[in-house]
């Protein structure tokens, strides 16, 4: 059985070694074990209450109940820019005219913007590549929107997603190369390693700050500016089914795209039904096509969990859950649950 559940201490070699397979371009999550013990630790503060919670961060790892392994994350910065000033460039139109000469020129322009302070951000997606398919990777993202739903008075009403844009096998941006290593003596990759070490303001600080003219870039750069990696294209088509659309935001080192939605908007969260767990001995199918699954979610912020079960299962007051299903997630008969599709295609019945 795969299961969401949050981040753990024990999950700090799984993590590493999925950051380290990832590649280059990953900011949130660098195979820097340093780093990621101290998200582990903030995450484990998080859910324990022992920060505020818009300032939390909220990862979830997708652990194989087989081996007890993490072999996925996924996670929700509550507010960003509180603590740094959070940087984006914005793309905007620059019109000049003179009616005298006759002239009227649009010039496409980068604007440095801090317009997604205080804005939820969801973020650091990673799958393990021998767990991709199967609707793994729809779990994995989604499961975010059924937290959110339920504990949405600790998040913005609008959400957002900055998308890894595109670099070369090598680790090199076309737009960093024609922009931002003309004001840093380093390579992408550092820029990128820095920026996921937590200085990402002190680097942006060092930009300029006036308007950058598109025309003045190389055709390398231009073509790059709100595109996604190769990599990235499903975890953008994902969320652009959930309603998410580029809101002309992009990122300040490869020129990714940002891509929102507001909370109520999201389609998990406007096709979400509650039932109460009903626990049954008898067994369940629970091998059917990810067409034929929906999500399941326990309600407690502390302790959230989140796996699949068949649609079949659905009653019109009850979800029937075997004995197992029920233990992972920590639920007993007549516990609220939160279901939602796993599937964009699918829909959930709802009570009579």
């Amino acid at each position: 059985m795969l299961l969401i559940r949050p981040l753990q201490e024990n999950d700090l070699d799984a993590l590493y070694a999925m950051a380290q397979n990832a590649g280059k371009g990953l900011t949130t999550l660098p195979a820097d074990t340093e780093l990621l013990q101290r998200k582990i630790d903030r995450a484990r503060d998080s859910f324990s209450q022992r920060c505020a919670p818009e300032a939390g961060l909220y990862l979830f790892a997708l652990e194989d109940t087989e081996t007890g392994r993490a072999v996925g994350i996924s996670g929700i910065e509550a507010r960003v820019g509180l603590e740094e000033v959070f940087y984006n460039y914005r793309l905007s139109l620059t019109v000049n005219a003179s009616r005298e000469l006759g002239v009227h020129v649009r010039t496409p322009t980068l604007h440095l913007s801090n317009d997604m302070t205080d804005t939820t951000e969801i973020c650091s997606l990673l799958l393990a590549d021998n767990y991709k398919g199967g609707g793994n990777g729809l779990l994995l993202s989604r499961c975010r929107f059924m937290f959110l739903d339920e504990f949405r008075k600790h998040f913005s009403d609008k959400v957002f997603a900055e998308m890894r844009g595109v670099s070369d096998a090598n680790g090199q941006s076309p737009l960093w190369d024609a922009l931002g290593s003309k004001f840093f003596d380093m390579e992408f990759s550092q820029a990128d390693r820095l920026s996921g070490l937590g200085n990402k303001s002190f680097i942006a600080e060092l930009m300029p700050k006036y308007p950058i003219y598109l025309p003045m870039l190389p055709d390398s750069a231009r073509a790059v500016i709100g595109r996604v990696h190769d990599n990235t294209l499903p975890a953008l088509k994902m969320l652009e089914a959930e309603g998410f659309n580029f809101n002309g935001m992009v990122d300040i080192f490869d020129g990714g795209p940002v891509v929102e939605a507001f909370i109520h908007n999201i389609r998990s969260i406007r096709e979400s039904v509650n039932r109460h767990a009903m626990v049954v001995s008898k067994p369940v199918d629970l091998d059917v096509p990810p067409e034929q699954r929906v999500m399941i979610s326990n309600r407690s912020f502390r302790d959230f969990r989140v796996t699949t079960i068949p649609v079949d299962c659905i009653e019109p007051d009850t979800i029937r859950l075997p004995r197992d299903v029920a233990d992972a997630l920590r639920v007993e008969s007549g516990d609220p649950v939160r279901l939602a599709p796993l599937k964009d295609q699918l829909r959930i019945p709802h009570r009579r």
